[in-house]
């Protein structure tokens, strides 16, 4: 793949799907957020196409259902964004190690959170997400 953007029936003869369902899992999975041009015509991107092959091998290949689907890239999201959460705070905490100039400063006015355990941290995520979801309805 080498274009930013591809058009529904690039993507349904590519992916082997019909445009129909294409519509309707975008409907259905959230985190399908396909963007749209000025004369209202789909543009899907890289990021679309492996999340709808994602879809497509869960309900087609391993017989998820729609719900089931849903569910499992929750949860996988989920594990993605609480291990780039790790990568962010360990990067953190090397930084502030490894400084030496205002370290002293940076003592006393920068307080640590205290660590979460991967199971808080899984359900705040997914509370995050939740209240995203929700705003984003409303403003549609």
């Amino acid at each position: 793949m080498s274009k930013l953007y591809y058009s529904s029936s690039e993507v349904s003869t590519m992916l082997d799907l019909e445009p129909s369902v294409l519509r309707f899992w975008e409907d259905q999975f959230g985190q399908l957020r396909i963007k749209r041009s000025r004369a209202g015509k789909r543009m899907y991107r890289e990021k679309d196409i492996e999340l709808i092959r994602t879809i497509k091998q869960l309900t087609r290949d391993e017989g998820y259902t729609i719900a089931g689907a849903r569910k499992k890239l929750q949860e996988s999201s989920a594990d993605r964004g609480a291990s780039k959460a790790d990568r962010r705070t360990e990067t953190a905490d090397r930084g502030v190690e490894h400084t030496d100039r205002g370290a002293e400063k940076a003592d006393r006015t920068v307080e640590k959170a205290a660590p979460l355990d991967s199971a808080s941290e899984s359900e705040v995520i997914q509370w995050i997400r939740s209240s995203l979801t929700d705003m984003r309805e409303m403003m549609d």
